[in-house]
């Protein structure tokens, strides 16, 4: 298929998936509209394809009614809290420490200051979860707060370019939560011991989602896994978040019909919408890697694209856990392509879930990751003006060239 073609098809996807579809948080409507689409794609290519469903969390945010007195507070729900209609005095906490020791039984609770520096992982997050924040959010269950209101700035390591960003995104926890800008929490820590009247219509909602794994060669136990998450967070389209990647492995299916690799009993070609990256349980990544248990070590070398063919930039290109041979199959394969650079180690991506597992990755993203990160990803502003479809056809050639390369004898450790 001529690139002008796999252009137009690009387009074509992204106008589906990130327009007319938009959010797809996991377990939407939206987010089951797109792994349907995906799945009937793969299909129509001839690929088998596979839809594992899984339980999953839904959330619906509402809005937020805030007033200490006479004065009102704008206010967001922190994604998958609990509503709430809360009557009770204001306490403030600024550290850890303040939140143990104080009297906060019944109170509505303001958190700000380095308490709030950096959003909490969710506390059943079993892939990075740092010490500072169990102890926060044990400290929280302790204290049983009548609700949380946090009162945040900006966070780009964790919260993407959110600001404010949402202190707690865990349907875990049971305290209500919700969130301000830091100058409301300037005005609002002025008020302690003040009556609050707090209520905020959030609803979790049980739903379903599913993780879309197509494949080629499915006689083989042996597989090379490219993947993508379908899913975004809440209000946002997600294009370069990752849209443009689902694209990408969509192309990739188109070029391996065309141009089939993998054939017979050498190796088997696995692509993998992965349904989760962006909610707080990952429960796409849980399924996958329940289904798979006793099987990762079948896998030669995976592949995760997410945050690819940003307009602004080349896409950078990075390993883990690969030997000498397989790091030369990777460069052969991929130093053609002028479009893709070296880049330094990231861990914030579903490759991590591999690595963690002993499995070769190989993950691309932009070159100028950082900067989308603190201004763009988790935010209406990622939109497909931002991706470039022809980066997407020439980062799917270039994956082709390589899964063809691929020696197993040599990545298997025989």
């Amino acid at each position: 298929m001529t690139t002008e073609r796999l252009a137009t098809r690009a387009r074509q996807h992204l106008q589906r998936l990130c327009v007319e579809i938009g959010e797809r948080p996991a377990g939407s409507p939206g987010n089951q509209a797109a792994t349907d689409y995906v799945a009937q794609v793969f299909a129509e290519l001839g690929l088998a394809v596979a839809t594992p469903r899984f339980e999953v969390l839904h959330w619906a945010g509402g809005d937020v009614r805030l007033a200490v007195g006479g004065e009102t507070f704008v206010a967001e729900p922190s994604p998958y809290s609990l509503g709430c209609r809360v009557r009770a005095p204001l306490a403030i906490a600024s550290t850890v420490e303040e939140v143990d020791s104080g009297d906060l039984a019944g109170h509505v609770l303001l958190l700000r200051g380095d308490v709030a520096r950096e959003q909490l992982m969710p506390k059943g997050f079993t892939f990075f979860n740092p010490e500072r924040h169990q102890r926060i959010v044990a400290a929280l269950e302790r204290a049983r707060p009548a609700a949380v209101i946090a009162a945040t700035g900006v966070d780009p390591s964790l919260a993407g370019g959110l600001s404010p960003f949402p202190l707690v995104e865990d349907g875990d926890i049971t305290i209500p939560s919700v969130y301000l800008s830091e100058a409301e929490g300037e005005r609002l820590a002025r008020l302690p011991g003040a009556h609050v009247r707090l209520e905020s219509d959030a609803e979790r909602v049980e739903s379903w989602g599913c993780n879309v794994i197509a494949t080629q060669g499915a006689g083989s136990t042996r597989r090379v896994v490219a993947c993508a998450h379908v899913d975004t967070k809440l209000a946002t389209p997600g294009a370069l978040d990752d849209g443009a990647g689902v694209v990408a492995l969509l192309l990739l299916a188109e070029l391996l019909r065309d141009v089939p690799v993998g054939q017979g009993a050498a190796l088997a070609v696995e692509l993998v919408a992965m349904n989760g990256e962006d909610h707080y349980a990952n429960p796409g990544e849980m399924a996958y890697l329940a289904a798979n248990e006793g099987r990762m070590g079948d896998i030669a070398l995976a592949i995760n694209l997410d945050g690819v063919g940003y307009v602004g930039g080349r896409d950078a290109v990075s390993t883990y856990g690969c030997d000498a041979a397989l790091e030369d199959v990777i460069a052969g394969g991929l130093g053609a392509e002028p479009s893709l650079v070296p880049g330094p180690p990231w861990f914030q991506g579903d490759h991590a879930l591999f690595a963690m597992q002993g499995v070769p990755a190989l993950a691309v993203t932009s070159e100028r990751v950082e900067e989308l990160v603190a201004a763009v990803v988790h935010t209406p502003a990622d939109t497909v003006d931002l991706v470039d479809p022809e980066k997407l056809v020439r980062l799917a050639r270039a994956l082709h060239r390589l899964i063809a390369r691929l020696p197993l004898d040599r990545v298997a450790g025989r």
